[in-house]
């Protein structure tokens, strides 16, 4: 029964995720923010809503293991799995943008997170500074964007529907909301039980099956921007998703309850960086990530999954 209860908890965590970002971006677009603002900020944090909540917790429940390593898979599955399928569907166009300051700060959060870990822990202080470049990183997105020329904004604007009227806008938020915290509830609850019996630790089910739960949002964004051939949706859902992740969840988490577990190592951490580093390479190296580089970050997800489930 509780893998019924699991797989119900992800169908509610998508749609709360779907509800917050659809509510979020009709507001914000109804009182004048710019589509850009909007993606960088209200559909990122909407999207990493399921990790944040699932983070908090378990990092509540004394459960740090399954907090670092949800926000560590999620980063894994969209670069391996997201990105990969979204290049072997549609050759993803690389806006200079991503290049030049995104995933450089993607890059950053993984240099960051595998320093600050070494001793197996997030302090108060540590995730106090990831707090700390989040919000510097979306205040300079935020002034940036004001200085956008109208022409620039208006390229996304078809993205973003407008509703019938705010307050359907707020029902939405809210009720995305109480979905993404009572599916993050049962989603931690369920996956715990069947970790135990497939003798399973808490990082290795929060790597995976939490994981990957918890991207569905991105998942089905960057699918779906692949098949209407948006790359620079498809590219910046997962770059922006993954800067929220560690900068954002963890620094959240790490302030509410300092994180520890050694059963997240050097490893996972030098992975986190190298699959970030490969797709800021191959971003200098070409103006398009193509279908063989997609089967590249795919291949490396399966390598680095196999490792964690079979020889470990």
């Amino acid at each position: 029964m509780e893998i019924v209860w699991l797989l119900l908890s992800l169908v509610i965590l998508y749609f709360g995720a779907e509800g917050l970002v659809s509510g979020a971006a009709s507001l914000a677009k109804r009182i004048g923010i710019s589509p850009l603002v909007i993606g960088l900020t209200i559909v990122s944090v909407g999207t990493s809503a399921p990790e944040l909540l699932v983070s908090v917790k378990a990092a509540l429940n004394g459960q740090g293991a399954l907090s670092v390593g949800n926000v560590l898979g999620s980063n894994f599955f969209n670069l391996g799995i997201i990105l990969g399928i979204s290049a072997l569907i549609y050759p993803l166009a690389v806006k200079r943008q991503l290049l030049r300051l995104d995933v450089p700060v993607m890059v950053l959060s993984s240099l960051l997170f595998l320093l600050f870990f070494h001793d197996s822990t997030i302090s108060r202080l540590e995730a106090l500074i990831f707090v700390l470049i989040i919000v510097s990183y979306i205040t300079y997105m935020l002034i940036t964007s004001s200085k956008e020329k109208p022409a620039q904004k208006g390229e996304e604007e078809d993205e973003i529907k407008i509703s019938k009227h705010w307050l359907l806008d707020m029902l939405f938020i809210g009720v995305g909301m109480a979905a993404l915290v009572y599916g993050s509830d049962l989603l931690v609850v369920n996956a715990v039980i069947i970790a135990g019996w497939l003798g399973m630790s808490d990082a290795l089910i929060g790597l995976t099956i939490v994981a990957a739960g918890t991207s569905m949002p991105e998942l089905a964004t960057s699918v779906v921007a692949a098949l209407k051939k948006r790359s620079d949706i498809a590219i910046g859902n997962v770059v922006g998703s993954n800067i929220f992740n560690i900068f954002l969840i963890l620094g959240v988490t790490g302030l509410i309850a300092p994180l520890h577990t050694t059963d997240i190592n050097y490893v996972d951490g030098l992975f986190n960086l190298g699959i970030g580093v490969l797709l800021w390479l191959f971003m200098k190296r070409s103006s398009r990530i193509r279908r063989s580089q997609g089967a590249i970050f795919l291949g490396a997800y399966l390598i680095y999954f196999t490792y964690k489930l079979f020889l470990i």
